[in-house]
């Protein structure tokens, strides 16, 4: 299969990433007006498209580019799954040139997705660093028990 990356969407990819949102527990409420809202402030955006354009996968991150980046919603087409695609998406975002320099990069994922992101060297270990979050009361109604 012939792919290639873009750094941008066009509104048919928006659209398409809109529907792969909806096939996952955590993204399933995602809009297109929220979702091209999220890619126009976000720092660097990674789609993986196919030879029709059709967006077969994505990534994104927010950075300082200098020392914290955060990987976000790793994402494979269903019917793409288990073929190297996700470990190419994440290459190419490892290894993205603006992000070299970067010192600490994290991401969330699901436990079971850990074994998965340990391949380029993320770690749940932090030493004394806990992870504390907070929710906007706006968005109450969308919480997941991750």
């Amino acid at each position: 299969m012939t792919y290639k990356f873009v750094d941008s969407l066009t509104e048919k990819q928006i659209s398409e990433l809109v529907e792969l949102y909806k096939n996952e527990f955590w993204s399933k409420q995602r809009t297109y007006p929220d979702v091209e809202k999220m890619l126009n402030n976000s720092d660097i955006v990674l789609g993986l498209i196919d030879n029709n354009e059709q967006l077969i996968g994505f990534t994104r991150v927010l950075t300082d580019f200098v020392y914290r980046a955060t990987i976000y919603d790793v994402i494979i087409k269903p019917a793409y799954r288990n073929q190297g695609l996700g470990a190419k998406l994440m290459d190419a975002i490892v290894h993205h040139p603006q992000l070299n320099q970067v010192e600490h990069v994290a991401l969330y994922c699901l436990p079971e997705m850990m074994p998965f992101y340990e391949r380029w060297g993320f770690t749940s270990e932090v030493g004394n660093l806990n992870l504390m979050y907070r929710y906007n009361h706006l968005h109450k109604d969308k919480l997941y028990d991750y």
